[in-house]
């Protein structure tokens, strides 16, 4: 598959990094892929009919992916700051992460700067379901599971399972 990067030494991939889905790295940040991670699967939904956007914005920004983790299909991670993402993730298609507003809430300086930004951190071994929304400060803990359609506004505790728009803890694992 086709892999896309205004600067190539801003990405630094990992032993065995496989594309199966036409991948954008963008931005002026560092981007840091381990090792085995896997980026699109072609049993899923959205394989012929999107691509995978890791865009570290700013000079200051990182993005970084653990070992062994999988990526479904039309997945998009912005980072302003700092997204971590762990090992041995399972992540489903359409996953959004945002570490910031993206844009200031006064409509006077709306268009000057990203707004509120905060670092995303996501633990080891967590599974995150189809169509979910990562907004930026949220820890969510090893192990746990984030249900399909959920919009991610608060740390998850590890061990958990959630749910919903906002995400609330369903039950621990």
């Amino acid at each position: 598959m086709e892999f896309i990067c205004k600067d190539k030494k801003l990405v630094h991939l990992g032993k065995n990094t496989v594309f199966n889905q036409k991948c954008i790295f963008d931005g002026d940040g560092i981007v840091i892929i381990e090792d085995n991670v896997t980026l699109g699967y072609n049993l899923s939904p959205h394989f012929y009919d999107s691509y995978i956007l890791i865009q570290a914005r700013s000079k200051d920004s990182r993005i970084s992916i653990g070992n062994n983790t999988i990526f479904s299909n039309d997945i998009t991670i912005i980072a302003q700051s700092d997204i971590k993402i762990g090992e041995r993730c399972l992540i489903g298609d359409r996953l959004t992460i945002y570490d910031s507003d993206s844009h200031e809430i006064d409509p006077s300086t709306r268009t000057r700067s990203c707004g509120k930004s905060a670092p995303v951190n996501i633990g080891n071994n967590v599974w995150i379901g189809s169509i979910v929304t990562i907004l930026k400060g949220v820890t969510i803990g090893d192990n746990s599971v984030i249900a399909a359609n959920s919009v991610v506004t608060k740390d998850v505790p590890a061990n958990t399972i959630v749910a919903g728009n906002p995400a609330t803890i369903v039950r621990a694992i």
